[in-house]
């Protein structure tokens, strides 16, 4: 007998014995029909409310989808749920690859956790820009936060976004304040010079530094220092206690170089080892001392305000945008000045201008 009949024979049937039915075709429609069925704005609104992670998760995902269908859909759960939202505090987290942040995120997440807060993570992770896609890996970085009961965690893919903030997390925020979440922290790919859009959707900014990266000096300039309400200096243990206090030295001396925040608030300087958990309670005070001062000053409010105008806007230019590339003379002229630069028979700038012209016609 050869192999391959070998092979074939172990799988026949012994005469007389009938195999088992491994799965129902009954079951296999039932299933199929409870992933098509959608659930009511009502049923979502209801189960968020009652701090359903499932359907908080199933929510956040219309919010991120570009089916307009979806859109339409999560604006009116959205719009249902905002009465119920801006009951929390926010604090955006961002630093270098290699910082530490989701380390950072699980041992403060665990302090909250323990205090009796509910922590929503908002995780961003960089998509590439070659395939789209997203690794998408934060829940498998942070073990403990997400068996912890008080806490989620929402890794979402940053797109095209600006500075690593998905185009959606602001919604997220206001589903996971509905569902009960006191505490908000939005996680960041990294830094730039584009760190605006996480600035403007937090209450308190915290940056994640490294000593003994040589980037001291580098971060003694305007831009995203000048926006951080706190520093921390990560991994200050063993051997890198001494450059991290160093470290601290430097960027306290510089930030008294920047004019004082609208807020009042002098940004403070720290270290901490988030692998140790050792710091975190001296940042969870300063943090404390932040919202205690903004809100007897009435920054706070304030603050907000100024973050729904800004998002008001920002809404505004990018259905503006979308608008524009779905006209149909739109994508016709992009495809043929896109043509006429490849031969060299005009510029992109008198093509841009041109395909305008044809939006308004």
């Amino acid at each position: 007998m050869s192999k391959k009949e070998s092979l074939e024979s172990t799988l026949q049937e012994i005469e007389g014995i009938k195999q088992p039915t491994t799965t129902s075709d009954n079951s296999i429609k039932n299933i199929k029909l409870q992933r098509s069925k959608q659930p009511t704005e009502k049923e979502f609104v209801k189960n968020i409310l009652k701090r359903n992670i499932s359907y908080l998760s199933r929510a956040i995902t219309l919010v991120e989808s570009t089916n307009p269908k979806h859109k339409a859909k999560a604006t009116a759960i959205l719009e249902q749920c905002l009465p119920y939202a801006n009951n929390s505090i926010r604090i955006g987290i961002t630093g270098v690859p290699g910082v530490g942040k989701s380390t950072f995120i699980e041992a403060f997440g665990k302090y909250f956790t323990k205090k009796g807060n509910k922590v929503a993570v908002l995780a961003i992770d960089p998509s590439s820009s070659i395939n789209k896609g997203s690794i998408l890996g934060d829940k498998t970085r942070m073990e403990e936060l997400v068996n912890d009961p008080n806490a989620y965690i929402r890794p979402s893919p940053s797109g095209k976004s600006l500075g690593g903030v998905a185009q959606k997390t602001r919604e997220a925020i206001i589903l996971c304040e509905a569902a009960g979440f006191d505490t908000i922290f939005i996680e960041t790919v990294g830094v730039g010079q584009s760190e605006t859009a996480v600035h403007s959707m937090v209450d308190f900014f915290l940056l994640l530094k490294l000593a003994g990266a040589g980037d001291e000096l580098q971060g003694i300039k305007r831009g995203i220092i000048e926006m951080a309400d706190a520093i921390v200096i990560n991994k200050a243990d063993k051997d890198n206690i001494k450059n991290a206090n160093l470290a601290k030295m430097e960027f306290s001396k510089a930030l008294h170089l920047y004019p004082p925040k609208e807020s009042n608030w002098q940004p403070q300087v720290t270290t901490c080892s988030a692998f140790y958990n050792e710091g975190i309670e001296n940042i969870y005070q300063i943090i404390d001392d932040y919202f205690k001062l903004t809100k007897t000053n009435c920054f706070f409010e304030k603050h907000r305000n100024e973050q729904n105008k800004y998002w008001l806007l920002e809404t505004i230019n990018q259905q503006l945008m979308t608008d524009f590339y779905n006209k149909k003379k739109v994508k016709e002229g992009l495809k043929k000045y896109s043509a006429d630069i490849k031969n060299l028979k005009t510029t992109p700038f008198k093509a841009a201008e041109e395909i305008l012209k044809l939006s308004k016609k």
